[in-house]
């Protein structure tokens, strides 16, 4: 297990980009060979099956219906490679290891979860029988934004930490909570993405600000693009136009996740 590494992409507060960074950030590393897991844990407002073309009638079985003991949590496996024909950028997945492990989007199992909640430690174990049973190299989590158990024991047993966050008050504010925190568990290797960045910033003198500022280093800074807006979420974006900047910018962040050891 020594050379399998979860990386949970969190961001304090919603609309920083998380789930598009994730499904971007993960392709980018099968495309380098990797074998990659993919949970979305933001089980209370899940999206990142979209980028991926899913919707209820591809998606199968979920996380939901393993934390309620319908399935064990193999049978949630999507398997992206085997199924990546659809799109343009997609299509470059074709036979890469790559496997999402989707939340539900169906209602009434959304409101299952957050009348009843469920077991953030059976979650745990889930994650270790995926890194274990597909020996995956990275296991990303797309957590749900801010802090509240789930997100807690996502940072708590992180190899790699990346907070998102876009050069606001607020996020900076919520973000100094975020670093104290994974700090305070002692997660190994802390990494700041900035995204959504005004093209009218000098951006090395931006994220001289955020390094001097978080004391962390910044892996990237991603500028506000609306052509990834355009976008959508209807195709993994770094795929499909890899020499937009915005892809340049996400690959250097992959490159640092791929570097660390």
């Amino acid at each position: 297990m020594a050379n399998r590494k979860i990386v949970s992409i969190h961001s304090f507060r919603g609309g920083t980009g998380k789930s598009n960074t994730t499904a971007n950030l993960a392709s980018q590393v099968a495309l380098a060979g990797k074998r990659v897991g993919i949970v979305d844990t933001d089980i209370q407002s899940p999206g990142i099956h979209v980028l991926f073309g899913l919707d209820e009638t591809k998606m199968g079985k979920t996380i939901n219906d393993f934390l309620h003991g319908k399935c064990p949590v193999s049978e949630v496996a999507f398997n992206i490679g085997e199924r990546a024909l659809d799109s343009e950028g997609r299509a470059k997945l074709a036979g890469m290891n790559l496997w999402l492990f989707p939340s539900s989007i169906r209602g009434r199992e959304i409101s299952q979860i957050l009348r009843e909640g469920y077991d953030v430690n059976l979650l745990n174990e889930g994650f270790q029988t995926i890194l274990k049973e597909l020996q995956l190299d990275y296991l990303f989590i797309d957590t749900h934004p801010g802090l509240n158990e789930e997100t807690l024991l996502s940072i708590a047993i992180s190899d790699i930490l990346i907070i998102v966050l876009r050069p606001d008050n607020q996020d900076f504010q919520g973000t100094a909570v975020t670093v104290d925190i994974a700090r305070s568990l002692d997660v190994p290797n802390l990494i700041l993405m900035v995204n959504k960045a005004l093209p009218k910033y000098d951006f090395a003198d931006l994220r001289k600000q955020v390094e001097n500022k978080f004391h962390a280093p910044v892996a990237g800074v991603l500028p506000l693009s609306f052509d990834l807006a355009d976008n959508g979420s209807k195709d993994i974006f770094s795929l499909q136009h890899p020499d937009h900047e915005w892809s340049k910018a996400l690959r250097e962040v992959a490159e640092t996740v791929l570097a660390i050891k």
